[in-house]
């Protein structure tokens, strides 16, 4: 069985990890920083930063963070926000992130995924979706991608962009319910599963987790490979080690959370 990946998600604005409802009544978190270094030590497999006003307000996501946090953290991570270019990918992956995330711009000239994945590789590329459920004409899934930070409906069906982005070079998709988003309701199963029964690249469940109860579901009903959540581990209400215990009490496999603070490395930090 594959192992399933803990990903703590830090979303920023003005340079602060905050946290909302619906992306909306935004509370602050703390240092992104600080906290990236709080996660490794507590065994994150990886870390996802995504800049969510950049796409909204037209400006670019800040190298400065990711070369700081490649100086704290020894576990990949990926940036998302305002990424336009496979040049402005080309910087964040030079100041120290692992992998890019694009979304609102890669909805608005899909060849931004083939250009990074050419370049960089698919594994680098990163696809964040941000999906509403919708009865509107002509989206036949019944899921509607949002851009501009969930702010724009765009009319695109869901699981056919997510079947485009892929044949793209997408190596990875990142499964975001806005319904869902902060209301500790648990991840949208029905849409994680049908992304995940589209595709054959990993798949990051996103969106509503409440507690670690909630992981499992995730992956045993909704097929992702890895899961996300933010308030749960922002806020002290879990620890990563709790999330994996609770994954590997539902029977999955996780890495130890305990098992980077015995290597060397961590040893020597």
């Amino acid at each position: 069985m594959k192992v399933v990946r803990v990903i703590p998600c830090l979303d920023v604005d003005k340079g602060r990890v905050v946290k909302g409802v619906n992306f909306a009544g935004l509370v602050d978190a703390g240092d992104p920083v600080a906290l990236a270094a709080k996660y490794d030590q507590q065994g994150a497999d990886e870390l996802i930063f995504l800049d969510i006003t950049a796409s909204h307000e037209e400006r670019d996501t800040t190298v400065e963070m990711a070369r700081a946090v490649a100086e704290q953290v020894f576990i990949p991570f990926t940036i998302g926000g305002g990424i336009r270019t496979a040049g402005d990918a080309r910087r964040l992956l030079r100041a120290g992130a692992d992998k890019v995330s694009v979304n609102s711009a890669a909805v608005a000239r899909p060849e931004l995924i083939s250009e990074i994945a050419e370049e960089f590789g698919s594994q680098c590329c990163v696809v964040a979706i941000d999906a509403k459920r919708t009865n509107t004409p002509g989206i036949n899934s019944g899921y509607e991608i949002f851009v501009k930070g969930g702010r724009e409906a765009t009319g695109v069906d869901a699981i056919r962009w997510v079947e485009r982005a892929v044949a793209l070079g997408a190596g990875e998709i990142m499964v975001n319910s806005i319904d869902r988003d902060g209301t500790r309701e648990g991840y949208d199963i029905e849409m994680t599963r049908a992304v995940a029964d589209a595709v054959r690249v990993p798949i990051i469940a996103s969106g509503g987790v409440g507690g670690v109860a909630d992981l499992a579901a995730g992956v045993i009903d909704g097929g992702a490979t890895a899961v996300l959540a933010a308030g749960i581990f922002h806020f002290g209400e879990a620890t990563v080690a709790d999330a994996k215990k609770a994954l590997a009490s539902a029977g999955l496999t996780v890495r130890p959370a305990e098992a980077w603070a015995a290597t060397d490395m961590g040893e020597a930090r």
